[in-house]
């Protein structure tokens, strides 16, 4: 990617790249541009760090007991966003992936900071640029999301995610942050050495 302009010559993600192995989408997604397009302009980074979430044999995956009206977002075609309200105080944004009826998403946990800078600042209310986007909650008050997203089109919709970088840095695989269940599965992922990452 060259200037920060130029994501608007690029073509959004197709829905055919949500609709395979979610695991796969959650590291190919690394190193692609996730940006709001809000009435007060656009905001939005590189996606530095992901976390993958399954139905199946996935304990912490919020369809793994089937589906509920919360949830049901998940179960829907691939290419949408499944926006949830957690701890009652923070939302968090995902990408729904795999084939429509299985209900699987990758968590978006922390962008390095590209468009609409001052915006995202004034969201947050922070001026470091490691303070805007380095965690789930972060990320999506400082792009100006909410519940409102959910279910979204992110191949159409005011929320879209672009191709970003040619090549990936080193992928770092690990544990999932903050969840009981599952918490051994390896279905974290982010940019080695990046300094817009959650926690190591």
């Amino acid at each position: 990617m060259g200037s920060k302009s130029d994501f608007l010559k690029l073509q959004p993600l197709a829905r055919e790249f949500y609709n395979r192995d979610t695991v796969q989408v959650a590291r190919e997604l690394l190193g692609c541009l996730l940006v709001h397009h809000s009435p007060e302009g656009a905001a939005g980074g590189i996606i530095v760090e992901t976390e993958a979430y399954t139905q199946h044999g996935d304990p912490a995956c919020h369809a793994s007991r089937g589906m509920t009206p919360r949830n049901r977002v998940m179960f829907g075609p691939p290419g949408h966003a499944y926006v949830y309200f957690t701890y009652g105080i923070h939302y968090c944004f995902n990408a729904v992936t795999n084939a429509e009826g299985v209900g699987d998403a990758v968590l978006i946990r922390a962008l390095q900071p590209e468009i609409g800078i001052p915006l995202m600042q004034k969201r947050r209310g922070r001026e470091r640029l490691k303070d805007l986007c380095s965690g789930p909650a972060k990320l999506v008050q400082a792009l100006g999301m909410s519940g409102e997203h959910n279910g979204a089109d992110l191949t159409a919709g005011p929320v879209r995610l672009y191709p970003g970088w040619d090549r990936v840095p080193e992928i770092v695989t690990t544990t999932r942050i903050g969840i009981r269940e599952g918490a051994e599965l390896p279905l974290r992922f982010y940019i080695k050495d990046n300094p817009y990452i959650s926690k190591k």
